[in-house]
Parts: structure tokens; C-alpha cells; sequence
């Protein structure tokens, strides 16, 4: 879990986290926080009646304090997760697009996707984790093992692009020459995966955990070339050609934003909008085209801003939509007979007990720290990776209770995560339960484990938003409409009893063997959720998820 290390923090950084500048000086703790970490600190008990003092900036520890405002402290640091919401079509963008443009992928062009399959292919046939990550094996052995595997993985990449030259590698063992190559294959895995996250599930593990251990010196000592390289952003395509300036033009906001077809809209208004946005893009590209960059490579960028649109309207919009369910439905302050929340400890599995209040801001809490994962999904991957991949923490091949795991400190994913969560904290008011997140423990051993619970967010809450927007029209059958009569009272309490029982059931802290895997933390309210989710053949709405298409929970495992 996240916690402060027992070294000293250095002078003038926070005391806790160690990674942040101290701003507030708590009066009765003597101590030096940055605001998040203050927050987190002293938000219960007798220490949330602690004073503070604001620190200049960059001042050591232990120097002269000024007196703050009591507003300064709800500001967030320079690094706080970005806006969550995209300036609306035709305003002024400010810095929105070029901050979320630092972690956005470009979209593959056609060439990189013929790549891209061979990538795919070559790591779809790879035993690399089966083969490496066993225990009984020496450091060097292991360390052999390891280079083994990626030699022949690259081998089989340079072989299948270009036979000749394949033949040359087999013959020579010299990889130096194809190192670009290798690289920018491997680039077009990666970026693809974080674009689309259901896809290439078992392959990018064995891809990152390679790309993990390559950057060892163990194995750089005797590889003697790199094959990782940084993923290639929509802000980093853009400066290094000199049209960033494109983020910032006015237009960007129609030549990006998602046409959705809602009902609301008319065709007209669509056709329009689609219209309006075709040729923003194609000013766009005629405007910052030059000698570096082409009208197509702008478009392409403006296509992956684009992209991310859409990834928020697929994984972002189901969280919005349950928390309106939950808003519109229930009410905190009063009680629909038939319809309390509440949750007592040991009955039907639950492990927390809440009042119907407490339960109500529990779920609200716990659907908007998801939604603010979701927002932030793109940046999140980016610092997983970089955790991944850093040598100053290095992981360690441990038994779990889940097999064997690589379990590793993750300092970036720690720090984005404690800002994500305190914006979540100011946004919804108050907090119940704990703030623990697990990361680099026996419950969520590394980076890796960590996003990609979060992205199984929109897996779990889109099958139902899609089941209750299906129930009118399966109630225009009228067999169907006998059953749900019958059996719930109409389609209106159809759709409440669905979302009792998952506001109750799915929250409830069960899913593990004992409350610190589960329980209130953060991480256990996912695992609570994918519980209930494990239960719905059981529900006595199930026949209503079957005749709305409901297949799983899980989707497709596909590529």
C-alpha cells in the first residue's frame, strides 16, 4: 500500500510522499506537507482540527513559515490530473488539448498496422513469461534465459519483415544494425495497446515484462542495444515538427469532439456538426502544413485527439450514467420503501456495515474515483509504463497467493494516484471508508496489475447501462411485459431493483478472504464489484440481461 518510506524526506519536499514540494506546515505536527498529502493526513480525528502555516515556495524544511489562507490548501499541485471535462465545440481550448495531448498515441497509420500484426504474431507464440518467471533459478541462469528469449523474439521480428536480412541475424547474431527497427515495432505494440486496451490482453504482458527485463544491466551488458523507446504522443509528433501551435487554435474543439447519435440530436443536427467538423479538420491541416509536416500527418493527430474522445465516451460515459442513475433514483436523505441501500456486516456475504446515507455517498465516492481513473486512463498507462521500466525500482519474483508475481514499487502510478484521489475527495464532499491504495503489495504486485483492473471499469457498469436502456423497448414484447409485471411490478421498478441490488451487492465489501484484500480500500471496491458481477446468473433479473444480448461481463478475449 501507499505509505511513506522510512528515509527522511529530502529539504523542503514533503514529508510523507518525499516527491512533492511542501506547501503547508501542519502547526501541531511540526511537519512539512504538500497539500495533497495534507489532506490525506488530516482528514479525520483530532488532526483535522491541525493548523497550518503556508511554506515559501522553495524553502528548506525547518525555515520561517507565512500565514496561508485557509483556501490555499485546497489548490492542487502543478502535476494535479487534468481537467475533467473538454472545453465544449467552438470555445477557446486553452491549455486542455496541449496537456492531454502529452499523453495521447498517434494513431497507427496503415503501414504501421501491417507491423503491428507482426508484432502481435510473434508475441501471441511466445512462452516468455511461462519459460522466465519460475523460481529454482540462479541469477545467471535466469539472466540467460532472458536473453534467449529476447534475442529469438527479435529474430523472428527482423526474419518476418525481411527474409534476407533475417538470415544475415541468424547467421551473425549481430542485432545492432535493425535496432531502429526492433524499436519502432515494439513502439507500435505498446501504443496500440494503450489506445485500445481490450485488445492484445495476454500479449502486451509478455511484451512489457520483456521490454522489463531487457533495460537490466544484466542483459544490456550482453545485448548491447536498447529495444524500447518512448511512445510516440500527439504532443511530441507535433513539437518536434514545429505545429504544436495546432492544439492551441480555436478550431481544435470541432475538429476533435465526438458526433454521438443520443436520441436528443436530430439527423439534421448531426449532419451538421459532422459537416462543421470535417472541414475544421481540414483547415486545421492546411493551416500548420509545412515543409516538416504534412496536412495528412496533422490530420492524423487531430484523428488520435479524436480517438481519445471516444475512448472516454466508451469508458468514462457508463460511470457518468451510473452515478446519474444513482443521483436521479435514490436520495441520500430519504428512504423509498423497497428501496434501502443500507448494508449490515455478515448478512448475504457483505463485510460492511452502512446506513442507507452512508452506503448512498459510499457508491458516489466510489463511482467517481472510477470516473476520474477512466478520465485520466491515457496519462495513468503512460507513468505505468515508465514504472515498468524504471531500474531504480527494480521487481522482485515473489509467490502472492496468485501464483508467482512480479511485484515492484510504483513511485509514478503512487504519486498520480494520491492526486486522483484527493480530487475525488474535494469533488464529492466527504470520504467513508478507507483511502488505501495497494500497489507493489501481494494484492496489486506491480504497475501493470494495477491499470489494468481499471480499465475492467467500463467491462462491469456498460452491460448494465446497455440492459437498462434495452428494458423499454423488451418491454413492447408482450410476454416480456407479463413476465416483468409479474415478477418486478413494471419497467420502471425492473430498472431500480437491477440498481439496488448492484449499489447494495456490488459495494458491499465481499469478493476476498479477509477485509484487507477487500473491504473499503480502493482497490477492494473494484474487487467487490467483479463479485457481484461473478453472482448475476444467480439474480432473479438474469432472464432480463439474457433477452438484452447479455453475453458477459468479461467481453470478447480477443486481440
Amino acid at each position: 500500500a501507499m505509505g511513506a518510506q522510512s528515509e527522511a524526506a529530502p529539504s523542503g519536499y514533503c514529508v510523507e510522499c518525499k516527491e512533492k514540494v511542501a506547501r503547508v506546515r501542519c502547526e501541531q505536527c511540526a511537519d512539512d506537507y504538500c497539500r495533497v498529502c495534507f489532506q490525506m493526513q488530516h482528514r479525520k480525528g483530532s488532526r483535522a482540527k491541525h493548523t497550518t502555516t503556508k511554506v515559501s515556495s522553495g524553502m528548506a524544511r525547518g525555515g520561517a513559515a507565512q500565514a496561508s489562507n485557509p483556501d490555499d490548501m485546497m489548490e492542487l499541485d502543478d502535476d494535479a490530473p487534468l481537467a475533467s471535462y473538454a472545453p465544449e465545440a467552438g470555445s477557446a481550448p486553452g491549455n486542455w488539448f496541449v496537456e492531454r495531448a502529452k499523453f495521447i498515441p498517434v494513431r497507427l497509420t496503415m503501414a504501421e498496422r501491417k507491423d503491428l500484426r507482426l508484432c502481435e504474431a510473434v508475441l501471441s507464440v511466445s512462452d516468455y513469461t511461462s519459460k522466465i518467471d519460475t523460481t529454482g533459478k540462479s541469477k545467471a541462469k535466469r539472466t540467460q534465459l532472458q536473453l534467449q528469449e529476447i534475442c529469438a523474439m527479435m529474430t523472428a521480428l527482423i526474419t518476418a519483415r525481411d527474409y534476407a536480412s533475417g538470415r544475415e541475424v541468424v547467421d551473425s547474431r549481430q542485432f545492432k544494425d535493425h535496432e531502429s527497427a526492433i524499436q519502432d515495432i515494439l513502439e507500435i505494440g505498446r501504443r496500440h495497446k494503450i489506445m485500445n486496451p481490450e485488445k492484445m490482453r495476454g500479449e502486451y504482458g509478455k511484451l512489457i515484462y520483456m521490454l522489463q527485463d531487457s533495460v537490466t544491466p544484466e542483459v544490456q551488458q550482453l545485448l548491447d542495444m536498447k529495444i524500447v523507446k518512448p511512445i510516440i504522443t500527439v504532443h511530441s509528433f507535433l513539437a518536434a515538427r514545429g505545429a504544436a501551435g495546432v492544439l492551441e487554435d480555436n478550431l481544435i474543439t470541432t475538429a476533435t469532439r465526438e458526433i454521438v447519435a443520443d436520441g436528443v440530436k436530430s439527423r439534421i443536427q448531426l449532419n451538421r456538426e459532422s459537416k462543421e467538423k470535417h472541414r475544421a479538420i481540414e483547415h486545421l491541416g492546411d493551416k500548420y502544413a509545412s515543409r516538416k509536416v504534412s496536412d495528412e500527418e496533422i490530420k492524423q493527430c487531430l484523428y488520435s485527439m479524436g480517438d481519445n474522445h471516444s475512448f472516454l465516451t466508451a469508458n468514462r460515459d457508463p460511470v457518468d450514467k451510473m452515478i446519474l442513475y444513482l443521483t436521479k433514483l435514490f436520495s441520500p436523505d430519504d428512504i423509498e420503501q423497497g428501496y434501502d441501500l443500507s448494508i449490515s456486516g455478515g448478512e448475504d456475504g457483505a463485510r460492511l456495515s452502512h446506513s442507507h446515507e452512508k452506503q448512498y455517498y459510499y457508491v458516489l465516492q466510489s463511482l467517481t474515483l472510477w470516473r476520474e481513473i477512466a478520465h485520466d486512463m491515457f496519462r495513468l498507462w503512460y507513468l505505468s509504463e515508465e514504472d515498468l521500466l524504471d531500474l531504480d525500482h527494480r521487481y522482485e519474483l515473489k509467490d502472492t497467493g496468485q501464483g508467482h508475481q512480479r511485484v515492484q514499487q510504483a513511485p509514478r502510478i503512487s504519486s498520480a494516484m494520491r492526486h486522483v484521489l484527493h480530487q475525488t475527495q474535494q469533488r464529492v464532499g466527504k470520504w467513508i471508508g478507507s483511502s488505501v491504495v495497494h500497489l507493489g503489495d501481494n494484492n496489486v504486485p506491480n504497475a501493470l496489475t494495477f491499470i489494468d483492473k481499471y480499465t475492467q471499469v467500463a467491462s462491469i457498469l456498460n452491460p448494465i447501462v446497455l440492459v437498462l436502456r434495452q428494458i423499454p423497448e423488451l418491454y413492447k414484447n408482450p410476454q416480456v411485459a407479463t413476465f416483468v409485471d409479474t415478477q418486478f411490478g413494471g419497467c420502471d421498478r425492473l430498472a431500480k431493483d437491477i440498481l439496488l441490488d448492484f449499489f447494495r451487492s456490488a459495494f458491499d465489501g465481499s469478493g476476498a478472504d479477509n477485509f484487507y484484500d477487500a473491504g473499503s480500500c480502493i482497490d477492494g471496491r473494484l474487487t467487490s464489484a467483479w463479485h457481484w458481477c461473478s453472482q448475476i446468473s444467480s439474480k432473479p433479473f438474469y432472464p432480463i440481461f439474457k433477452l438484452a444480448g447479455f453475453s458477459s461481463f468479461d467481453g470478447e478475449f480477443q486481440k
